[in-house]
């Protein structure tokens, strides 16, 4: 097996960038459509993950259909020198989807580290929301959150034949 990628494991990205196959047995699937062994299928998909090339193997729920429908991307004034590891402390919480540093645009946006969080209602990311603000202590020098109002788009990053 080619340790640096190859065809095969294109194409296994490519049957899988959508989810695993809801069938039983979904490695031997794949197996059988790219002409290799389910065991091949596993231990590339393995190394994909351990050279950072896909990130993750795991289930992606739903959220507005499992009745998290309030959704909040909490936005937030820290200093730069220390955003790195606010950003960490704030991204290792289980109720954070994704954590971002981005750049400020002063002077109409002073907010550089970008958290979102879901829940049931709004009370309840507001309540989560407090709670990172207790997190950053004396380094969260402002807040907002901007509440999901519609979704126009939910895929994740696909790659084209």
């Amino acid at each position: 097996m080619n340790t640096e990628g190859d065809e095969i494991d294109r194409c296994l990205v490519m049957a899988t960038q959508s989810g695993l196959p809801l069938v039983s047995r979904p490695y031997e699937l794949l197996g059988e459509q790219l002409g290799i062994s389910a065991e091949e299928v596993m231990l590339r998909l393995k190394r994909m993950l351990a050279s950072g090339v896909i990130r993750r193997i795991g289930a992606v729920p739903n959220h507005y259909a499992i009745g998290y429908t309030a959704n909040g991307m909490s936005v937030w004034d820290v200093p730069d020198d220390r955003v790195d590891e606010l950003g960490g402390r704030i991204g290792a919480l289980d109720f954070v989807t994704h954590c971002y540093h981005r750049p400020r645009q002063l002077p109409a946006w002073p907010y550089n580290l970008f958290a979102m969080a879901h829940g049931s209602t709004r009370e309840e990311v507001l309540g989560k929301v407090a709670h990172i603000a207790t997190l950053l202590g004396v380094d969260c020098r402002a807040y907002d959150v901007l509440f999901s109002t519609q979704i126009l788009k939910k895929t994740g990053l696909r790659i084209g034949v």
